[in-house]
């Protein structure tokens, strides 16, 4: 079920009205039925593999609570993430064709299940962690199909509380879910009709269209996988359970290592640093291994993208990672040049334009990156990019002669409207100011949310592009 739905639209308030007639003890139990029903409700047999990884996570997650004797919890732990790693890996390299691909959030609740048996083996599971809870970990339904991935010793204490939200929660959790959809269906949706055309046809697009089809799905995929995340994090607070940030305004980020560690898919970021860069030895053994553990964490992410996602089977998302791995490579060798200038130039190095220098160097690093995310194939991201670079001395004249149509104004008033609001949201949270504003300007930013979905919203069921991951 998307959360662009009707029927989501119709199980939410049933969802909710229920929710809040029951007793305490037994809203849990509610929820677990309503994300089952929320994940099954399209495809019923996806509800066979979440219960088939609940019960593989449970089982060994208890051996390793009971078991004392290292070596066999070892064994355990080494059975259950090696039989959830493998059959991600079925699914996204064994499948012969997308009719097998994976069932949706399929990566999501799996890498949720890795993270449950390891903090289980390191003892760090709240105690009396039952199976109605496991499941209820795992199956939350704002947060399957594409995250944030929650970590058991933050979120059971939270599923297994009073959940009972505050009227601050359910203020918040309406404002973003607003808000998200009108990054998914307003946003994201009116850029993916350009992007779509001219990702199609690279050999035959102009400079200018492909320039700006890199610079749209920048924006695209932002503003559609943190668009679930907003809705994800509001619908929960409706509930009163708070899930993590997963974004925080990336596309301000001043350096490549901070989109990716601060801002960008955080919960994925964290669950790679402490479940594999740390494993690996992090950076404590030495600069040559640190160099090592940056590369191996960039691929092993684009070997997560890669697969049937986003794109189809391809070497794309394997090059984007090593991209980014790059990029890295290049910061941490030149972080204490960048240190030593900055220790001499300090009202420089503080300065606005710096900064902002250094938001839009960063941003472009990014964007380019992203070219061989959504390219069909290295060779498309390859000739997409020698054509650009090949007219780069023309862009400017091309650019003012190019016949701009109205999908394109209104594709940059909207970026436009974004990046408005991210840079608000930096200095002091756009929430924040709402509550402290006057109710004439509340209710004329609600209305204008309003009426930006009904106008501008495209509501045709177009799925969530990391679903698909």
């Amino acid at each position: 079920m998307l959360f662009t739905s009707l029927d989501f639209f119709l199980l939410l308030p049933f969802a909710l009205a229920v929710f809040a007639l029951l007793p305490a003890r037994h809203r849990p139990a509610w929820l677990l039925l309503a994300s089952w029903a929320f994940y099954g409700w399209n495809q019923p047999r996806q509800l066979l593999w979440l219960a088939g990884v609940t019960l593989l996570v449970f089982a060994c997650g208890a051996m390793l609570e009971r078991v004392a004797a290292p070596r066999w919890r070892a064994s355990w732990l080494a059975f259950g993430v090696g039989l959830l790693v493998a059959c991600l890996a079925g699914f996204k390299y064994g499948a012969p064709d997308a009719r097998w691909a994976a069932p949706a959030g399929f990566s999501f609740y799996v890498f949720s299940g890795v993270s449950y048996l390891v903090d289980a083996w390191r003892r760090a599971l709240p105690p009396a962690a039952g199976a109605a809870a496991t499941a209820l970990y795992l199956a939350w339904f704002p947060k399957i199909l594409a995250g944030p991935i929650e970590r058991a010793p933050a979120l059971l204490p939270r599923l297994r509380a009073a959940l009972r939200p505050t009227p601050q929660q359910l203020v918040l959790g309406t404002q973003l879910l607003a808000w998200g959809l009108v990054k998914k269906v307003v946003i994201a949706d009116n850029l993916a009709p350009l992007v779509d055309r001219t990702f199609g046809m690279v050999a035959y697009a102009s400079p200018v269209e492909l320039l700006a089809a890199v610079y749209l799905f920048s924006f695209q995929i932002y503003c559609d996988f943190s668009g679930y995340t907003d809705i994800a994090i509001g619908v929960s607070l409706l509930f009163g359970l708070e899930l993590m940030e997963n974004f925080r305004r990336p596309y301000l980020a001043r350096s490549v290592a901070e989109f990716w560690s601060e801002r960008w898919h955080i919960s994925l970021a964290r669950w790679f640093r402490d479940y594999l860069y740390i494993p690996l030895g992090g950076s404590r053994a030495g600069r040559l291994r640190t160099y090592c553990n940056v590369m191996l964490v960039f691929v092993a992410s684009g070997l997560w993208h890669a697969g049937l996602g986003y794109g189809g089977l391809g070497a794309t998302f394997l090059v984007w990672g090593a991209l980014n791995g790059g990029y890295r490579w290049a910061g941490l060798a030149t972080q204490p040049l960048w240190a030593r200038a900055a220790a001499r130039l300090p009202r420089l190095a503080a300065s606005r334009g710096w900064q902002l220098l250094r938001i839009v160097f960063t941003f472009h690093l990014i964007a380019l990156a992203w070219v061989f995310f959504r390219a069909r194939s290295v060779h498309d991201g390859w000739l997409l990019l020698q054509r650009i670079g090949a007219a780069a001395s023309d862009l400017p004249t091309l650019v003012l002669r190019y016949p701009w149509t109205g999908a394109h104004a209104t594709a940059l008033a909207l970026i436009v409207l974004l990046l408005a609001v991210e840079w608000f949201d930096e200095r002091r949270p756009i929430f924040e100011r709402l509550r402290a504003a006057p109710a004439w300007l509340r209710w004329s930013a609600g209305y204008a949310t309003l009426a930006m979905l009904l106008v501008l919203g495209r509501w045709q069921a177009r799925e969530f592009i990391y679903m698909q991951f």
